[in-house]
């Protein structure tokens, strides 16, 4: 066992995230949320605190082992506007909102190697910043905010973990090269003319104009994206109507898309707006298409996927760390890994047998507490390594 190990404050990380857990916050809204964060920072030794933005903190360690480089930790800290259905001791206490994503467990175990590795800066050649991150759930996301606040001037790498439950507690997966895919879609409004069912000349049917656009749509990825790029498009939404005798006078559509690639990313828009504005010109129809672009991809650059999976077999073992496929969500991480380059990793929350069979946003997420530890575990032996004196 590492001798660090015992320094690890295991009941204080669990008493931390489940005291998060019953005070869950709102993007933006982190105001208790970080205060706590700040709070808790403030017992550690030789840590440097700063407030980038009203709502996020950030703990600075410099090592006196030596100069060397900045890496930084990331965790977010904002919760969702969901109401809990999870049966947990520790439930939220504000009706409608809760820590449905995890990210309760994600500042805790920061938290946990904050409180080992600021008791080891005489090891530390370098400089550590843990990043406590606002409003990873509402575009445009706190991380961009901390970028443009200058956050990531000077770090050289940056690594983050997400939980995720059904899988094995404690589990860690690496992902090298695209983690997470970018998300963007839209909101259309098309503006036909109705008439009575019986009448269908005198109209401009938006649901014969909708229906079509269904259909063209489907053929951008597999007209215009090569092969090798990943590309999704679905239309998950399309009303109109109230009655079957009367032809409506609009219609509503709404999409998800999901790549990786930039230029496809752009290649999706460009082909979205033309096909919309063609298929509405045929019939006549006028739309008004409102594109929403989410975040990036988060890119997790190989050799630190490396890097980062040789740190969490010393410290987990080899049967709990494997290569990890892409996750099909998205994640605004991804703003910090367009600047520096860094590794995003996925924690097992635990198992469906364990109560843990509901995913990041259901009602009834759960995961299990014991998991942070080897979450903590291997943020700290990552420093450890990128920067411990040797």
């Amino acid at each position: 066992m590492m001798d660090w190990f015992n320094q690890i404050p295991v009941e204080k990380i669990t008493e931390w995230r489940e005291h998060l857990h019953k005070h869950p916050e709102l993007s933006f809204k982190e105001f208790e949320t970080s205060q706590f964060i700040y709070d808790t920072l403030s017992t550690f030794p030789n840590l440097e605190l700063t407030r980038p933005t009203k709502t996020s903190v950030v703990a600075t360690l410099v090592g006196t082992a030596g100069e060397g480089k900045t890496i930084a930790l990331r965790a977010d800290m904002d919760a969702l506007p969901v109401q809990e259905e999870s049966e947990v001791d520790f439930k939220s206490e504000n009706d409608g909102v809760m820590h449905a994503c995890g990210h309760d467990t994600h500042v805790a175990m920061l938290l946990g190697a904050a409180n080992v590795l600021s008791g080891m800066q005489d090891k530390i050649a370098g400089t550590v910043k843990f990043i406590f991150q606002h409003a990873e759930e509402q575009v445009p996301g706190g991380a961009q905010e901390l970028v443009d606040a200058g956050v990531l001037e000077g770090v050289d790498q940056i690594f983050g973990i997400h939980i995720i439950p059904r899988l094995t507690a404690g589990s860690l997966g690496v992902v090298s090269g695209y983690t997470t895919t970018a998300a963007d879609g839209f909101f259309l409004k098309i503006q036909g003319k109705g008439s009575h069912a019986s009448t269908p000349e005198l109209s401009i049917d938006p649901i014969v104009v909708g229906s079509h656009l269904v259909m063209a749509l489907q053929t951008i990825v597999s007209r215009n994206v090569p092969a090798k790029e990943m590309a999704i498009l679905s239309v998950g939404e399309f009303h109109s109507g109230q009655a079957p005798n009367i032809i409506a006078d609009t219609a509503k559509l709404s999409c998800s898309i999901r790549t990786t690639n930039e230029e496809i990313r752009d290649l999706m828009e460009k082909r979205v707006r033309e096909v919309v504005n063609q298929v509405a010109a045929t019939y006549g129809a006028t739309v008004d298409l409102d594109y929403v672009r989410g975040y990036s991809a988060v890119y997790s650059t190989p050799e630190l996927a490396k890097s980062a999976f040789d740190s969490a077999t010393k410290v987990l073992g080899k049967d709990l760390v494997y290569d990890s496929p892409m996750l099909m969500a998205s994640e605004d991480f991804s703003a910090y890994t367009k600047v520096v380059p860094g590794c995003f990793m996925f924690l097992g929350g635990g198992l469906e047998a364990e109560g843990c069979g509901y995913m990041n946003h259901h009602p009834k997420f759960k995961v299990l507490n014991e998991a942070m530890v080897n979450g903590t575990k291997v943020e700290v032996q990552i420093i450890l390594d990128l920067l411990g004196s040797k």
